[in-house]
């Protein structure tokens, strides 16, 4: 089973996206401000990570920088409120994997999930 780490600061977002991952399957945790989001990608192995931008303590953009200059090569899907094509072009410069704009289908994030890992298997 593959491990998702959530980082999430909206407790009923996060809590919907485990529902929802952990009925398609997946092992989850969460993480609500981006310092325990590197504290837990770093101490433990995930297979993927759901990160939203706009975060408390670090933001998206310091947990996408941190992780990847620490080796972590696990697909980062970015789930954000933020429209801006600028903040997309930054998070993918930064390691992002994938960018998905709020408020979204959990079919779509489900599906880049799905793509995300099958890409990492292969």
């Amino acid at each position: 089973m593959s491990q998702i780490l959530i980082v999430e600061d909206e407790t009923r977002l996060a809590a919907f996206l485990q529902k929802g991952l952990r009925k398609s399957g997946y092992v989850t945790s969460v993480a609500e401000d981006g310092e325990k989001a590197v504290e837990q990608a770093s101490s433990k192995e995930f297979d993927l990570m759901v990160l939203d931008l706009g975060l408390p303590i670090k933001d998206g953009f310091t947990v996408l920088r941190e992780l990847r200059s620490k080796g972590k090569k696990f697909p980062i899907i970015v789930v954000t409120a933020r429209s801006d094509d600028q903040d997309k072009a930054k998070a993918i410069y930064y390691g992002a994997d994938d960018y998905l704009r709020k408020p979204f289908r959990f079919q779509d994030l489900l599906t880049l999930v799905e793509e995300n890992l099958l890409l990492v298997k292969n």
